[in-house]
C-alpha cells in the first residue's frame, strides 16, 4: 500500500537498526453528542472520538488521523473558515479547526489541506468551568475570524482569531467579551456577518425555550437586541443564512431554529431598506399563504431589522437536533449565492431537506433519508458537503451515514461508504487465524470485523480497510475474545459482562463476502458446501443470535441486493447478503450477524479474559473475582465444548492468559500480582499441573506474552515495568531481565519472533497513556532444555509518534502472523484502546 495523503510515519535509527512504523488504519465511532461533527470547506470532516479529534476524508471513506491533546471527551468542533465563508476560502491552503471538550478546554488546530499536514496550534485561555456545548463563528476578513463558545456554566464567550497572512502563518486567539446568560445555559449558537459594514449578529438558544438575538461589532461588544418566542422546548440548533436577495428586497437574513418540540422555525429578518414604513412588504405585493407573522424590531448600527416568522416546518416525529442551511455557492463577480434549502436531522432516524415550493412559496420536505438500526434513537446531527452534493449524519450508534445525489435529471440520493468503528472502549481484539481480517470487541456491546478491501476492477488500486461484518450485537458490554485456531470453519468465542461465554461460527454469507473483499480463493478447509448456515437473526432481547439455514433456499442471494430468500417457511428479519462492495451501516447492523453455536456455562462472575491454544483444541477463560474459588481458570474442549479442567492458583481476577506456541504451558497473570505457569501433557483431555507461581510485580499485572521461539515470556504491570522471564527445566521460572522503567502503567504486550537461530524478536509495549514502544529482544535461552544461557539483549528500537498512538489506555496489542520469515519483511501490529479506536500499524525495517 502506498502512503496516502496525511499518513504519519514514526521512525528510529539506532545502532545500525532502521525501523519505521506507518499507521494504515483507524476504526473509530463518533462521540454521541450534538454539535460534535463539522464538515470543513477544506473537504475534511472533523469529529470527536473519546478524547481525540478525528479527521476523515469523505472521498476516501477513511479516517486520516486523530489529534491528541484533550484530557476529556470532545463535545464539539468548528472549522474556520466555515462553509459559509466562500469568499475567504478561495486559494486557502491552511485551515483552522477548533475543538471543545467536556472539561471546558478549547483547542485550535492548524490543518494544511493540500499537503495533509496538521499540528496543534494553541490551547485557548480557560474561560469556561464546565463542558463546551457549542462553537459558532465566521470570518470577518481574510485574516480575522470571530467565534463564540457556550458552556454548561451559563457563559457565552466571544473570541477573535487573527491569522498571519503569510502561507502557513500562525494564529493568535484573544477573548473579546463574556456574556452571562443565567441559570439556564445556552446549548446552540449561530453567528452571522450583517451587510452593514463591521456589524455581527449572534443568535443563541437553550433551556429557556427562547432564541436570544445579540448585535455586536468586530470589537466583540455584543448587546441583547430581542428575544424570539415560539418553541415550547429546548432550542437544539440555530443557523443563519447568508443575506438573501428576494423579489427586489435587499438583505433579507434568515435564521432557522430546531427544538425538542419536534418543530423547525424559519425566521426572516428584513432590513429597513426592504421595509415600507411600518408595514412589512409582502412578496409581489399580495397576501399569500406565506404571510408573515410580525415579530420584534431591532437595530444594528444604523439599520433596523423587522423579524417575522417565515415558516413553521412540522415533519419529524422526535427531537430535531440539527438544522443547517445549504452552503452558499460563489458566483462570478465575488458574489455568494445562498440556496434556499435546509437540512434537518432528528432522533426519529430521519434527515430531511426542506425547500420552498416554486408556485406557492410554501416550505415543503423534498427529500427524506434515514437509517434502519436496532436502537430506538436516531441522529444527533446532519451536515452538508460544501458543494451541497452530499449530506452526512451521525447517530446514536456512533455511526456515520452519508448520502450523495447521483441523479442527472432528478435527485437520487444514494448511501456512500464512510468510516465506522466502536463508540465505547475497545476491550480486546484478535487476528483471524489466516490473518485476513481483524476481530474486535467493545463495551459498545458489538463485535466487529475489519479487513482490507481490495478493488475488484483495479486490484492495484489503493487498499482501504473497511468494517465488513458485525458478527455479534449483544445486550452486555463485551470484554474479551479469542479466535479458534486449527482447521474448519471460522469460529470465535467472546465473553461479556455475563457469566456465559458464547461461541460463534461464520455463516456462508460472510465466507463469500470475505472472498469478495480479499480476492483470494478460500483454503481447502473452507469448503462452502459444508456450511449449512446462511446467516443469523437477532433475538428479541438482543442476547442470542439464531441461525438462518440454507436448506429450502432455491439459490443463495448474491450481489448487493436486498432481496432475501423468499422460499423459507418464515421470512426472517435479517437478509444475509454476499457483499460485492463494502457494506454500509444499515447492512452491517442487520445482515452480517454470525449464528451462536454454543454457550459455555460455569463461571460465577462476568467474563474477563479468554484465550485459545495454537492447535484449536482448548479454550481457557477467566472471570472477575475477589476470591480464590471464583478466580479459577476454566478449560473448555473445542468441539464438544465441555469443561475439561479448572485451574486454581490466583486469588483475584486473572487479567490475561496465553498458551506457549507449542501448547506445553499456559501462562496467567492476575490482579493479585502473581504469575502462574501450568504445564499440559498432550493426551486425551487436558492433564495439567501448576509448575510455578510467584509474585512478579509490586502492582496489578495487566499483560503477558510468550516468545514464539521458546519458553521466554514477558509480563507488564501497573508498576510501570516490563520483566522478561523464562521457564527452566519445565519446573521453575527465572527472571532474565527487567526493562528500564516506563513513563506509565504497562497495559498491553505482544511478542513477535523474527529470527529463530538467534532467538530474536520484537516486543510491542502499550501503556496507560496510549503510547506504544517497540523493543528488540534477542539471546537468552531458546528452549526449556537448552544449555547454557546466552546473555539476553534488549533495546528500545522505536517509540511511536504520539499522533500515531491512542489517547487513552492501550487495552490489547496483536501482531499479525507474517507471511514470510524474512527479517526484512513488513509486519503488521493491531492495537485497541479505551479511546474507542482500533488501529493497524505497518512496521518496516531491520530489528
Amino acid at each position: 500500500m502506498s502512503p496516502a495523503a496525511g499518513e504519519q510515519l514514526s521512525g528510529s535509527h539506532r545502532e545500525g537498526r532502521s525501523v519505521e512504523a506507518r499507521r494504515i488504519f483507524i476504526g473509530a465511532g463518533c462521540n454521541r453528542v450534538v454539535n460534535n461533527v463539522s464538515w470543513g470547506a477544506c473537504g475534511l470532516v472533523a469529529f470527536g472520538t473519546q478524547n481525540a479529534v478525528a479527521l476523515f476524508s469523505p472521498l476516501r471513506g477513511e479516517i486520516v488521523t486523530t489529534l491528541p491533546g484533550h484530557k476529556a471527551p470532545v463535545n464539539c468542533t468548528l472549522w474556520l473558515p466555515t462553509k459559509k465563508d466562500v469568499l475567504q476560502v478561495r486559494g486557502r491552503e491552511t485551515h483552522y479547526l477548533l475543538s471543545g471538550s467536556a472539561d471546558g478546554t478549547i483547542m485550535a488546530w492548524k490543518i494544511g489541506s493540500g499537503k495533509g499536514e496538521w499540528s496543534h496550534a494553541l490551547q485557548l485561555p480557560g474561560m469556561h468551568k464546565k463542558g463546551i456545548t457549542c462553537l459558532a463563528g465566521r470570518m470577518v476578513s481574510d485574516a480575522v475570524a470571530i467565534f463564540a463558545s457556550t458552556s454548561s456554566d451559563g457563559i457565552v464567550v466571544i473570541w477573535e482569531m487573527a491569522i498571519e497572512p503569510a502561507p502557513g502563518g500562525d494564529c493568535k486567539v484573544s477573548c473579546l467579551h463574556s456574556l452571562s446568560v443565567g441559570l439556564k445555559p445556552m446549548v446552540s449558537l449561530s453567528l452571522a456577518v450583517l451587510p452593514e459594514r463591521g456589524h455581527l449578529i449572534l443568535a443563541m438558544g437553550g433551556l429557556d425555550h427562547k432564541i436570544h438575538i445579540y448585535c455586536g461589532d468586530k470589537a466583540g461588544k455584543f448587546i441583547k437586541a430581542c428575544e424570539l418566542k415560539g418553541h415550547s422546548d429546548w432550542i437544539r440548533s440555530l443557523d443563519f443564512s447568508l443575506p438573501v436577495m428576494m423579489g427586489g428586497e435587499k438583505h433579507n437574513l434568515f435564521l432557522v431554529s430546531s427544538s425538542q418540540d419536534r418543530t423547525i422555525r424559519i425566521w426572516k429578518m428584513t432590513s429597513e431598506a426592504a421595509s415600507s414604513g411600518s408595514s412589512v412588504q409582502l412578496r409581489k405585493g399580495t397576501i399569500e399563504m406565506t404571510s408573515y407573522i410580525e415579530g420584534p424590531l431591532f437595530v444594528a448600527g444604523s439599520t433596523s431589522y423587522q423579524v417575522s416568522l417565515e415558516s413553521l416546518l412540522v415533519g419529524h416525529e422526535d427531537w430535531v437536533y440539527s438544522v443547517e442551511w445549504q452552503p452558499p455557492t460563489l458566483l462570478t463577480g465575488d458574489e455568494a449565492h445562498q440556496p434556499m434549502s435546509i437540512l434537518s436531522a432528528s432522533m426519529d432516524k430521519m434527515m430531511m431537506i426542506w425547500r420552498p415550493e416554486k408556485n406557492t412559496g410554501l416550505w415543503i420536505n423534498s427529500v427524506t433519508v434515514g437509517e434502519l438500526s436496532h436502537s430506538a434513537l436516531g441522529f444527533y446531527g446532519g451536515h452538508w458537503q460544501p458543494d451541497g452534493r452530499s449530506i452526512l449524519a451521525h447517530g446514536y450508534g456512533g455511526s456515520f451515514h452519508m448520502w450523495r445525489d447521483v441523479g442527472l435529471d432528478s435527485e437520487n440520493w444514494q448511501p456512500q461508504i464512510v468510516p465506522s468503528g466502536h463508540f465505547a472502549p475497545v476491550s480486546d481484539l484478535t487476528w483471524a487465524r489466516s490473518g485476513q481480517y481483524l476481530l474486535s470487541v467493545s463495551h459498545d456491546q458489538t463485535t466487529r470485523i475489519f479487513a482490507p478491501w481490495r478493488n475488484q476492477v483495479n486490484p492495484g488500486d489503493m487498499i482501504y480497510w473497511r468494517e465488513i461484518a458485525r458478527p455479534q450485537i449483544h445486550g452486555h458490554d463485551l470484554n474479551c475474545v479469542t479466535f479458534i485456531q486449527g482447521s474448519g470453519n471460522h469460529r470465535f468465542v467472546s465473553g461479556a459482562d455475563e457469566k456465559v461465554s458464547r461461541v460463534f461460527e461464520a455463516p456462508l454469507s460472510f465466507l463469500k463476502t470475505l472472498q469478495q473483499a480479499t480476492l483470494l480463493k478460500p483454503d481447502i478447509s473452507e469448503d462452502f458446501d459444508n456450511v449449512q448456515v446462511l446467516g443469523a437473526n437477532m433475538s428479541a432481547l438482543g442476547l442470542s443470535q439464531k441461525p438462518i439455514y440454507t436448506h429450502g433456499v432455491k439459490e443463495s442471494p448474491s450481489g448487493n441486493s436486498n432481496d432475501g430468500p423468499d422460499s423459507m417457511e418464515t421470512i426472517p428479519d435479517a437478509v444475509p447478503t454476499v457483499f460485492t462492495e463494502p457494506p454500509v451501516e444499515d447492512q452491517l447492523a442487520w445482515n452480517t450477524l454470525w449464528p451462536e453455536s454454543h454457550k459455555l456455562y460455569g463461571h460465577g462472575n462476568e467474563l474477563f479474559s479468554i484465550c485459545c491454544d495454537y492447535e484449536g483444541k482448548l479454550v481457557a477463560s477467566s472471570c472477575k473475582s475477589q476470591s480464590a474459588a471464583v478466580a479459577e481458570i476454566w478449560l473448555w474442549e473445542v468441539g464438544t465444548w465441555k469443561a475439561v479442567g479448572r485451574l486454581q492458583s490466583h486469588n483475584l481476577t486473572v487479567t490475561q492468559m496465553e498458551f506457549s506456541h507449542d501448547n506445553a504451558f499456559l501462562l496467567s497473570v492476575s490482579r493479585d500480582r502473581q504469575l502462574s505457569i501450568f504445564s499440559f501433557r498432550k493426551i486425551e483431555g487436558a492433564e495439567h499441573r501448576l509448575v510455578a507461581k510467584l509474585e512478579a510485580h509490586k502492582r496489578i499485572i495487566w499483560a503477558c506474552s510468550w516468545n514464539p521461539f521458546g519458553y521466554e515470556f514477558a509480563t507488564g504491570s501497573r508498576d510501570k515495568s516490563v520483566k522478561i522471564w523464562c521457564v527452566e527445566d519445565a519446573s521453575s521460572v527465572k527472571l532474565l531481565a527487567t526493562l528500564p522503567q516506563f513513563c506509565d502503567s504497562v497495559t498491553a504486550l505482544a511478542w513477535m519472533g523474527r529470527d529463530r537461530a538467534s532467538n530474536a524478536g520484537i516486543l510491542a509495549v502499550g501503556m496507560d497513556n496510549g503510547l506504544i514502544e517497540l523493543w528488540s529482544i534477542s539471546g537468552g535461552r531458546a528452549s526449556a532444555g537448552s544449555t547454557p544461557d546466552s546473555p539476553l539483549s534488549v533495546a528500545c528500537v522505536l517509540r511511536f509518534d504520539p499522533v500515531l498512538c491512542h489517547v487513552s489506555t492501550v487495552h490489547r496489542l496483536r501482531w499479525r502472523e507474517p507471511s514470510s520469515t524474512d527479517e526484512e519483511s513488513t509486519l503488521e501490529l493491531a492495537s485497541c484502546g479505551a479511546d474507542h479506536t482500533v488501529r493497524v500499524f505497518e512496521v518496516r525495517g531491520t530489528i
